[in-house]
Order: structure tokens, then C-alpha cells, then sequence
């Protein structure tokens, strides 16, 4: 774990003893600005479209642009709350051909995907540490989980976060879920990297050399049994780097590593083909493991209304009774917003948040129309481990009639090579999102 953490450091300090990369270039802003992401509420106001505040919880659900509901808010001398909610009701339909049908029975079905509340704030004369705690419902088993849960106070450059976290690995995993641009991440980012860790994470930044950074070191003392704790420790490394940063073009290009020890010596990497409802397409089951090594690369490019994006994932699995499989997997996307808007940055925390549409559906106006398109890949199929290799080209259209409601209606269209079978699916699938 700890070569993964000074690799990261190390490159994390010669980078800042470069010159600046770029000049000319819009810094980022700072907490007197305007809100990141608030659309214009005159004629001829641009909105902001670069967002350099981050506090706990800012990655398990995103807060409003727009606070046209404060009754969930309180705001005193010392400290602030805030108390968010998030629902999530889905529908979930499929069109096999035979050699489908023979891999996996798949029935339609309407479900509940998601219910969580949020509750996060700061205290201190100046407001800096901020805390969250996040409790959700989770349907398949019917239990009350902890989600995000820690306190993050700022250091020299950055933020220390400890408590329940993401791990801070992936552009697109580091998101608030509510706010991607698919309904669910890809198949591969699910396969390789647990959602959420208990430990301690440093955010850090150097805004004059438009580098981010992030490095975790992750524990299961805590989270044992938990779905998501499938390793006994592990260690985290990101940094992204931002030739281009400024109101009108956002360019994010990032290298991730990830070092674990899976729990008792066994891993089993899996994953649903993007779809909840659906039984897990690609699957390694159990096998002897002593580690795992894992690289991400992202590069995400933004100019106004348009997103293009690619993660390229690598897997590394030191086992030597199976061969040392390797493992690989690609998630790109374009997402393009009709009605104009843009989706804020966050330049400290390196990810992109939910849409604010100019004109909500309950103003008067059309809201805003996200059309989005994903190509996604997996393969788990390595010497004797005969996980399954899943790809999926996903078109679909997000209506954002507001801060805190969106429908979402997709499509899907994948192919399955496994059990000596190679099946083909298209799946139907919408989505309500509720958020407080």
C-alpha cells in the first residue's frame, strides 16, 4: 500500500515544481463568486461553470442549485445543517435472442432503486470542518445501511476526510450517483472497485499549477459483512492534471491506482450489466487472491454544452494458483445538453455535478434535455478464471425539469460471451429521481 501512496506523492511533487502549464487561463473560483452552477436568473448573466468548494458529503448527494425549499436548512452563529433526501423508482424490461435466453432468465419488473437521506454540516468560527452522515434504504435486503459518514477539515492545500467514503478512484465513481449522466456507472467500474471504504483520504490541490490529487489509505474493521467491504485493506492514488480550466472549456486528464488485499485471501469480481434489477452478467466467483493492482485512466473534455469522456481500466490479480489473471475495461461517453446549459466542474474535488436546468419545467420552461450516449466494457475472462466478457452501447435522454426531479429513458443494447455462449440483450429502462 505504501508504494502506491508515494508513487502518487512523488509525482504529485514534480509536477508542482514545473513551471505553470498554461497561461491566460481563468483561475479557479473562489467562495465570494457566485454560486458554481447557478443558472442566470436575469438577461445576460452568464452562469458560473467552475465549482472550487468542497465539503463532507459532497459525493453521496448533490445539494440544489436552486434553494427554493429551506425548511430541511438550519444556519447559526457556530454551525449549519442541512438534511437532504434522494428516491430513486425505476422500470426495468428486456428483449432477448436465444442464446440469452440460455445464460440468463431476465423478467421485467418495476422497483425501488435508491432511498436515502443525508444529513451533513459545519461548525467552528469560520465554518471549515464540515461533517455528513448518510443512512439509506437498500431494497434487496431490506436493511437501513450507513453511507457516507465522516468529518473532513481543511489542511494546507487540501482536505483531510475521515469516516466512510468513496475511495476516490475514477472521474466517474467519485460522482454523486444522482447526478451521472447514465442511470447506472459501468459495468467494469462496478466490478473493480467497491463504493464506498472506511479510512482516511487527503483532497488535495495546487490551483496555480492546475493539479488535483487525492490519496486514501482504507480499512474494514468497521465494515466487515458490509457488501461493499470486499477487502481487508487497501490504498488509493489519483491525480489529474487540468491543462484547460476555465469558464467556457474544462479538460481533465487523471492516472488512478488502487493497491488491496481482498478479504481472507479470496476475491470475486462481478457486476450487473447496468441494470439494478438484472442478475450479475460477469461474474469470477471466489477464487484464491493474495492482492490486487489496478490503473485508471481518464481524460474528460468539456466545452459549454457538450462532454466527452473515457476511462481505460487495468487489473493486475497476483494469484498465482489461477494464473495471475488480468483484467481489463473501457467506459467512454458524450453527453451534449440541448436547452445550452453546462455541467459545473468541481476543481477540488475533480468531478462533474448534477445539472441545473436554466429554465425548470415549474417556471415555465422546458427544463433541460440531455442526450447521452455510452459505450461500456468488461472483460473478466483471464487463464482459468472464466468471469465473462460484457459490452453494452447505451443511448438514452435525460429530462431535467428541475434541481430536484429528473426522468430518465434508456436504452440498451449488449452482448454476453460466457458460459460458451455469446447472447445478445436489449434492455428497456426508466427512471424517476427525487431529490431534496
Amino acid at each position: 500500500m505504501r508504494h502506491i501512496a508515494a508513487s502518487i506523492l512523488l509525482v504529485v511533487i514534480v509536477l508542482l515544481s514545473m513551471p505553470s502549464p498554461v497561461d491566460g487561463q481563468q483561475p479557479a473560483l473562489n467562495n465570494s463568486q457566485t454560486t458554481a452552477g447557478q443558472s442566470p436568473q436575469q438577461p445576460g448573466v452568464r452562469p458560473e461553470t467552475l465549482d472550487d468548494t468542497l465539503e463532507a458529503g459532497d459525493d453521496e448527494l448533490a445539494v440544489p442549485v436552486r434553494k427554493l425549499i429551506r425548511f430541511n436548512e438550519f444556519e447559526g452563529d457556530w454551525a449549519t445543517l442541512r438534511v437532504g433526501a434522494g428516491f430513486l423508482y425505476e422500470f426495468a424490461g428486456y428483449s432477448q435472442d436465444e442464446a440469452s435466453k440460455e445464460q440468463f432468465a431476465l423478467f421485467p419488473e418495476w422497483r425501488v432503486r435508491d432511498a436515502r437521506v443525508l444529513f451533513k454540516g459545519s461548525f467552528g468560527s469560520s465554518r471549515s470542518v464540515t461533517w455528513s452522515c448518510g443512512i439509506m434504504y437498500d431494497p434487496p435486503t431490506r436493511d437501513f445501511l450507513i453511507r457516507e459518514t465522516g468529518v473532513m477539515f481543511p489542511v494546507p492545500s487540501g482536505y483531510i476526510f475521515v469516516g466512510r467514503t468513496k475511495e476516490g478512484f475514477s472521474l466517474n465513481k467519485i460522482m454523486v450517483g444522482y447526478a451521472g449522466w447514465t442511470m447506472e456507472r459501468a459495468a467494469v467500474s462496478d466490478a473493480m472497485i467497491p463504493i464506498l471504504a472506511d479510512g482516511v483520504k487527503w483532497l488535495g490541490y495546487a490551483p496555480e499549477k492546475h493539479l488535483l490529487w487525492n490519496l486514501g489509505v482504507f480499512f474494514d474493521e468497521f465494515s466487515e459483512g458490509q457488501s461493499f467491504s470486499t477487502y481487508d485493506h487497501q490504498a488509493i492514488g489519483r491525480i489529474v492534471w487540468l491543462p484547460i480550466e476555465n469558464e467556457e472549456k474544462v479538460l481533465n486528464l487523471g492516472i488512478n491506482l488502487r493497491y488491496g488485499k481482498p478479504n481472507d485471501g479470496i476475491l470475486t469480481l462481478r457486476s450487473r450489466p447496468e441494470v439494478f434489477e438484472a442478475p450479475f452478467f460477469v461474474n469470477t466467483g471466489g477464487f484464491p487472491a493474495k492482492s490486487t493492482t489496478t490503473a485508471d485512466f481518464e481524460a474528460y473534455y468539456r466545452p459549454g454544452p457538450l462532454l466527452v469522456g473515457t476511462e481505460y481500466y487495468l487489473q493486475k490479480v497476483d494469484a498465482p494458483e489461477s494464473g495471475n489473471p488480468f483484467f481489463t475495461g473501457v467506459d467512454s461517453v458524450v453527453s451534449w445538453l440541448a436547452t445550452g446549459e453546462t455541467r459545473v466542474y468541481n476543481t477540488r474535488g475533480g468531478f462533474f455535478n448534477q445539472v441545473s436546468p436554466a429554465r425548470p419545467v415549474f417556471q415555465g420552461g422546458p427544463g433541460a434535455w440531455e442526450i447521452v450516449g455510452r459505450f461500456s466494457y468488461v472483460d473478466l475472462t483471464d487463464a482459468p478464471v472464466q468471469g465473462g466478457k460484457f459490452w453494452r452501447f447505451t443511448p438514452m435522454v435525460n429530462w431535467h425539469l428541475s434541481d430536484n426531479v429528473r426522468l430518465e429513458f434508456t436504452y440498451g443494447y449488449g452482448s454476453l460471451n460466457r458460459f460458451g455462449l455469446i447472447g445478445h440483450t436489449q434492455f428497456f429502462q426508466t427512471r424517476i429521481q427525487l431529490q431534496l
